[in-house]
C-alpha cells in the first residue's frame, strides 16, 4: 500500500532531508585524495547527530555504518573502512537520517581530485537522469513514467541503468511502497498522487548493467569492473509539481 503524507508530515521530511543536503555541502571539501572512507563516515555521524537526528542506515538490517561509500566500480552499499581515496577516483555517498519519526534518503557521487572526461560524463548523465525522473513526478502520471525518463537519459548517454536495485517510497519507514525501477515503459504502474513521497535513485554504469555482491554481503559492484555513479533525492508529489525534499 502506498502511504500518502499530509503537509505536516512532508514538512518534517523536508527538515530531515535538508540535513542531508547540508551534510553533502559539509563533506564535499573533505573528499580529497588521502582521506579514508571511515573518516567521512565518522564526520557524517557527528554531523547528523549534531542536528538532532540519528543516522538511518546504522543498524538497519545490521548495516554497520552511517554512510554507504561506494568507490569506482562499487555501485551501492559500500561499507566505509580504511580505504584511502586516490586521485581520479569517484565515490558515491548514500546516506539517510531519522528525525521526529520520519526518514530522509539521498545520494551524490563526487570526484576525487581530477577525474577522466568519461567519468565526468558519467556523473553528469546520472545527475541529469535523476532530474529527468523527478520532472515526471506529477499527479496523474504513472510511476513508470519516472523509470522511463531515467532510462532514456542514461542510455542516450551511452551508459546502462542498474536493474537489481530500485528507488522506493519513504516516510515513517526507510523503505515503503512503491518500488521505483530505473527502467520501464511509460504509462505503466500506479497513478501518481499528491502526497506520495518517493526516493528516486538512478544507479548508472559505464559498462554492463549487471552487478555482483561481494563477500561482505553488502557491497554491489559492476560485473565488468566499469565505473558506476549514483544520485538520489527524496521528493514529494504536490499539486504544484515535485518538491525536492533533499535540496538545501
Amino acid at each position: 500500500m502506498i502511504i500518502l503524507k499530509s503537509e505536516y508530515e512532508i514538512a518534517i521530511m523536508r527538515e530531515a532531508n535538508r540535513i542531508l543536503a547540508h551534510l553533502f555541502e559539509h563533506l564535499e571539501p573533505m573528499i580529497q585524495p588521502g582521506i579514508t572512507t571511515i573518516e567521512l563516515d565518522r564526520e557524517a555521524e557527528l554531523f547528523i547527530r549534531s542536528r538532532g537526528a540519528t543516522p538511518a542506515f546504522k543498524g538497519y538490517r545490521n548495516y554497520p555504518a552511517t554512510l554507504c561509500t561506494s568507490v569506482n566500480e562499487e555501485v551501492v552499499h559500500g561499507i566505509p573502512g580504511p580505504r584511502v581515496l586516490e586521485p581520479g577516483d569517484i565515490v558515491s555517498i548514500d546516506v539517510g537520517a531519522l528525525l521526529d519519526g520520519y526518514y530522509s534518503d539521498a545520494a551524490r557521487t563526487f570526484p576525487v581530485g581530477a577525474i577522466s572526461p568519461q567519468a565526468k560524463k558519467l556523473l553528469e548523465v546520472t545527475r541529469n537522469s535523476l532530474e529527468a525522473g523527478i520532472a515526471q513526478a506529477v499527479p496523474g502520471n504513472h510511476l513508470y513514467d519516472i523509470s522511463a525518463a531515467v532510462q532514456k537519459v542514461a542510455e542516450s548517454g551511452g551508459f546502462s541503468v542498474v536493474r537489481d536495485f530500485v528507488g522506493h517510497g519513504i516516510g515513517r519507514s526507510l523503505h515503503e511502497a512503491p518500488q521505483i525501477p530505473n527502467f520501464g515503459k511509460r504509462g505503466k504502474g500506479p497513478i501518481l498522487q499528491e502526497g506520495m513521497t518517493l526516493a528516486i535513485e538512478p544507479m548508472v554504469n559505464m559498462g554492463t548493467h549487471k552487478v555482483l555482491i561481494r563477500s561482505d554481503g553488502w557491497t554491489a559492484v559492476t560485473e565488468d569492473s566499469s565505473l558506476s555513479a549514483h544520485f538520489e533525492n527524496s521528493i514529494a508529489i504536490t499539486k504544484d509539481g515535485p518538491l525536492v525534499l533533499s535540496a538545501p
